[in-house]
């Protein structure tokens, strides 16, 4: 058996990190299923092949909201931090191989890292652009970023509209600075260790020293 592995919300600043594993026992086995890279898929079109990926196929999805997120950075790198999640989420299938979407620069050698989080043998295959060219990975990728997206409407009831909770995207954005400027802290559901989030409250703090001083 082999699988492959890709994660959703690496980047955002709001909402979790959803790593994904999807496992085949054939290359054949996927062939029926029009998979591909989830960003060239309308929604309607995830959920479609989601429904089919999570009926036919073992797979296991690993959630890491943002405050763990921020605790994680404390100890080491990001890349470290997906290398781990990556592992986490191969060791829950136990492939024999496993492709993943390579998180750093040098693909070989974030596949080495993924391979020494790991406790039992599985040659790990780290590929930029794997959830373009590797189908199963392409599964990976419509799990991860289905699930993500479901748990960021979740969010909704409790923050209103927060829009993807990635950094280029102005609802987003419009969201985070407002919360910050009104409760004078970031939401529970941003990552505070991300640049982002520290520079709109630094934002935050000078509009309230100008406000201050111009009195």
């Amino acid at each position: 058996m082999f699988c492959g592995v890709d994660e959703a919300g690496k980047g955002a600043v709001l909402g979790p990190l959803v790593v994904a594993a999807v496992a085949c026992r054939k290359l054949k086995d996927l062939d029926p299923v029009p998979v591909q890279d989830s960003k060239t898929l309308s929604p309607d079109e995830r959920e479609e092949l989601y429904a089919i990926i999570t009926a036919r196929f073992p797979f296991t999805t690993l959630v890491i909201d943002a405050r763990d997120i921020d605790i994680l950075r404390r100890c080491g790198t990001m890349n470290l931090v997906m290398a781990r999640a990556h592992a986490a989420a191969i060791k829950a299938l136990r492939p024999k191989k496993a492709f993943v979407d390579a998180c750093d620069v040098i693909a070989p050698r974030y596949g080495r890292t993924v391979s020494a989080c790991l406790d039992f043998p599985c040659r790990v295959v780290a590929e930029h652009h794997a959830d373009e060219n590797r189908p199963v990975v392409s599964a990976a990728s419509i799990v991860a970023k289905v699930t993500r997206d479901r748990l960021v409407r979740e969010l909704c009831p409790e923050f209103g509209e927060i829009g993807s909770g990635y950094p280029s995207d102005h609802l987003t954005i419009g969201f985070l600075e407002s919360y910050i400027l009104t409760h004078k802290r970031p939401p529970s559901c941003a990552r505070a260790s991300w640049q982002t989030t520290r520079d709109l409250i630094y934002r935050a703090e000078q509009a309230e020293l100008d406000q201050f001083f111009s009195l």
